[in-house]
């Protein structure tokens, strides 16, 4: 079984959508985004620098269009990718949520500008931000963050936990790493994303969701809330919206995708991220990123052996 899986904010590059722009068509369907969002996306995916990118209103759109535009370029998902399940990381909820049939392109991309510019704005209220911790026992490194008055914003499991907080805190953690753990990473995002900090971005999201009419998911969802899947586009937007404020749980995720039956993950542009924590979560299961447009027939070959139908 097929699983397409979308990747969060922090997987963008400097110039990463330069080589998607010149497939067939995709530089019209990018202006026409950009256009109902106001945001100048390809200008942003092929000419601004890694410190443009970080801002989490412009960020977050753009790996919301990327993942669109790669997975476009794939195939059709009803006809042609045809998913066993789709699931994103934080941000990537929403595309995956145009996988499955929940909302348009158009409309995906509308909430999650919305979101972008709501949770930048909560951001700007106290300087936060996160860092990986690599390695150690979740627990202990769960309680240490505690102590320290952070919070385990992602845990994405292979031995992986994303800590959030104020840039005290996270400084205090560079110098205090729990027991076991071998690195403290700095992540690329410009705020404390899934913890108190975003509340008032819940209200904001929840005002653009009620101009939204999602419809229920043609493919399973899988959401980042407790690894369920979600059986209505009313309760994936309602989780969608609660989410800004609450812990990523990737690791119960994979678990899913371990109970669905999983042979094969692929992770749209820009991917890497989730297929590096397949690779250890998920032995023997086929894993391909779609990082440029030269791993498309890869891709396509991957998704022949492992659809579900033809």
């Amino acid at each position: 079984m097929l699983v397409l899986v979308a990747p969060g904010q922090g997987a963008q590059t400097p110039g990463f959508l330069t080589d998607w722009l010149a497939l067939p068509g995709a530089a019209d369907r990018v202006a026409a985004w950009s256009d109902a969002i106001g945001l100048d996306l390809a200008h942003f995916g092929t000419k601004a620098d890694a410190d443009e990118i970080r801002d989490t209103s412009v960020a977050q759109p753009l790996l919301v269009a990327a993942g669109l535009l790669s997975a476009a370029a794939l195939g059709d998902i009803a006809a042609e990718i045809a998913p066993g399940a789709v699931a994103g990381h934080s941000v990537g909820e929403i595309t995956a949520a145009a996988f499955a049939g929940v909302l348009d392109d158009t409309a995906a991309l509308t909430l999650v500008r919305r979101r972008g510019l709501a949770m930048a704005e909560a951001a700007a209220v106290t300087e936060t931000g996160m860092s990986a911790l690599l390695g150690g026992d979740p627990e202990v490194s769960v309680a240490h963050l505690e102590k320290l008055g952070l919070t385990p914003a992602n845990v994405n499991g292979a031995g992986q936990i994303v800590a959030a907080g104020t840039m005290e805190q996270l400084a205090a953690l560079s110098e205090d790493k729990p027991e076991g753990v071998r690195k403290v990473v700095p992540l690329k995002v410009a705020g404390a994303f899934h913890t108190r900090h975003m509340a008032p971005a819940v209200d904001t999201l929840a005002e653009a969701a009620k101009a939204l009419t999602p419809g229920d998911p043609k493919v399973t969802y899988v959401s980042n809330k407790d690894g369920r899947a979600v059986a209505t586009g009313a309760e994936v937007l309602e989780r969608l919206v609660g989410q800004v404020a609450n812990p990523v749980r990737w690791d119960l995720c994979m678990e899913t995708f371990k109970e669905l039956g999983v042979t094969a993950i692929v992770e749209v542009c820009p991917g890497g991220t989730l297929t590096g924590l397949a690779k250890r979560a998920l032995p023997g299961v086929k894993t391909l990123a779609l990082k440029s447009p030269a791993d498309l027939d890869a891709a396509r070959e991957l998704v022949a052996e492992h659809t579900q139908q033809a």
